[in-house]
């Protein structure tokens, strides 16, 4: 099972990546450029943020299940995970600023709903999400992707 679970968060990955870049640079353009704020900017944000929901869920499952996650097991003390950085990235580093990401996002999405105007909707988008891409891209575990 765990494989499984394993498998679809590794290609679910992808999109993510794909998809917050996509609306980081959405936001980002939409913000510099000044152009008004249309339903194409809603959906790409709004989907933005359910492919983030939907790989934190798929996360925390792998989260009791990885083999790699050992804090829960009581087999290692916080000075060995904190002591290995294998240990740490999946332990502590990758799930902690995934769920910054998600929250980065899922904050902006909701703030940019409050907004009546395109300017400050496109501005909130892009300092949030701007930000959950680069936590996002801080503790993306490279190694097991390439």
């Amino acid at each position: 099972m765990y494989d499984a679970i394993q498998i679809v968060h590794s290609y679910w990955a992808y999109l993510v990546v794909l998809i917050v870049t996509l609306a980081t640079i959405n936001s980002l353009a939409g913000f510099f450029t000044k152009r008004e704020y249309a339903p194409k900017d809603f959906r790409i944000s709004l989907f933005a943020l359910i492919v983030t929901h939907i790989q934190l869920l798929i996360g925390l499952v792998i989260l009791f299940l990885s083999p790699m996650v050992v804090w829960f097991s009581g087999t290692h003390k916080m000075g060995e995970i904190m002591g290995d950085s294998t240990l740490r990235l999946y332990n502590v580093e990758h799930p902690l600023m995934m769920i910054l990401m998600v929250t980065c996002i899922t904050i902006g999405y909701s703030k940019h709903k409050k907004k009546l105007t395109s300017t400050p909707k496109f501005k909130v988008l892009a300092i949030f999400y701007t930000i959950g891409w680069l936590f996002m891209f801080s503790r993306i575990p490279w190694a097991q992707w390439f």
